[in-house]
């Protein structure tokens, strides 16, 4: 039999991505994602069902870990098919609704979609602002909670988009537990990378992203809850106005073997595996390898003589901000651009801030990459006419390396 259609639509002729991919693959340097093992990535190729005996052994490993990675002893975690802003709403849309009293605390850009996404949920948001390259003082916080009433305190631990550290974390929580409010923290580069006790610190959800400090893929996030949490989720007379992210609905995949929906199994997977290699390494390992690594990259920036955004009592080491300097007639894409397109690094820009940033998260956090980085970024300044010294740069970068291994 023919089939005849008028107005079709003619079959497109594309390019493979081999012809679209470069030669020589790009090294990710910037603020996410970040390279992946070998291991990730071979579990990233596998595809199995998402119900049955093996993806529920898979899925108890995966919280059995996470739990760890978290520090919490508490049940409630639950995988997200979607990025860490994912997480981010499922924590939100959650635990906040119609006249919810929220206080966010916003010192840039990815604290501020948290206020957003409450807003979007009919809660009733107070900024809390912070000037740029700054943190909440805990008077601030204070008088913010007595003065609101809060029933959730929303705070990003690393603000990436400013590369600023709220080290306060631990005290602003104790705050407001103080006050009977629940606390949510955005941990999406900061988890494996610094210390975050949930359960010491009196945290009621912290949500990651797969991409950044865990070293997996985009696209498959974490969040757990406290049991404070947990029963207010449960209690909810309203159901959460997402239903893919209604995290009563996915407690029956995550937590009971059932369905929700079809899961992204080979990034669960993925997430499996970049979780057992945070165990084996351990945390405490694990931090002093990032804190290391980072401040040897930023004695290195500084060496060469450029100059860091954040000021080092409340700078970030998962993401490190360099200025790009005022006398150069440059924009953070200049240099982006640049050094993707002839030195094969791939570093990021920050949300019209005249800043480039340097990932120093998971994989990204090894002598080798910082080397290659840190000559690529050189030549690239260089080769766009801003004085640097690039052997000074290297030289104490070296240096730093070599003392923070004795």
């Amino acid at each position: 039999m023919t089939i005849t259609t008028s107005n079709v639509v003619p079959c497109p002729e594309v390019e493979s991505l081999d012809a679209i991919l470069p030669e020589e693959p790009l090294l990710m340097m910037g603020a996410g994602p970040v390279p992946i093992p070998a291991a990730v990535a071979k579990a990233n190729a596998i595809v199995i069902n998402h119900l049955g005996n093996t993806m529920a052994k898979v899925v108890g490993q995966v919280k059995t870990m996470a739990r760890y990675v978290f520090q919490t002893n508490s049940k409630w975690v639950l995988g997200v098919a979607g990025p860490g802003s994912a997480a981010m709403e499922m924590a939100i849309s959650n635990l906040a609704w119609r006249g919810t009293r929220v206080l966010s605390i916003k010192n840039g850009f990815f604290s501020a979609r948290m206020a957003e996404m409450g807003r979007r949920v009919g809660a009733d948001v107070t900024l809390l602002e912070v000037e740029d390259r700054a943190v909440a003082t805990l008077e601030q916080v204070e008088e913010a909670i007595r003065r609101t009433r809060p029933e959730i305190v929303t705070i990003v631990q690393g603000e990436t988009s400013n590369t600023v550290w709220n080290y306060h974390l631990q005290d602003i929580a104790a705050l407001a537990k103080k006050a009977g409010a629940l606390v949510v923290v955005d941990a999406v580069c900061t988890l494996s990378t610094m210390p975050l006790d949930m359960d010491a610190w009196g945290i009621d959800a912290v949500i990651t992203g797969g991409q950044k400090g865990l070293s997996s893929i985009p696209g498959v996030s974490l969040i757990a809850f406290s049991d404070a949490a947990w029963e207010r989720v449960k209690g909810r007379k309203d159901a959460s106005p997402h239903w893919c992210l209604d995290a009563a609905l996915a407690e029956n995949f995550w937590h009971n073997a059932g369905y929700h929906y079809t899961a992204p199994v080979s990034g669960v997977l993925a997430l499996h595996e970049a979780l057992r290699l945070v165990c084996a390494e351990t945390l405490e390992k694990r931090f002093a390898r990032h804190l290391r690594c980072s401040l040897a990259l930023q004695a290195g920036i500084s060496a060469m003589g450029l100059q860091l955004y954040a000021p080092a009592e409340c700078r970030l080491n998962s993401v490190v901000g360099i200025e790009v300097p005022v006398k150069s007639s440059l924009t953070p894409a200049d240099i982006c651009g640049h050094i993707s397109r002839y030195h094969q690094v791939e570093i990021s820009g920050s949300f019209g801030l005249p800043i480039v940033r340097i990932g120093q998260m998971g994989e990204q956090a090894r002598a080798h990459n910082l080397f290659r980085t840190l000559h690529a970024f050189g030549r690239t300044m260089s080769e766009l006419d801003v004085r640097v010294d690039l052997p000074a740069g290297v030289a104490a970068l070296e240096r730093a390396l070599a003392a923070g291994r004795e």
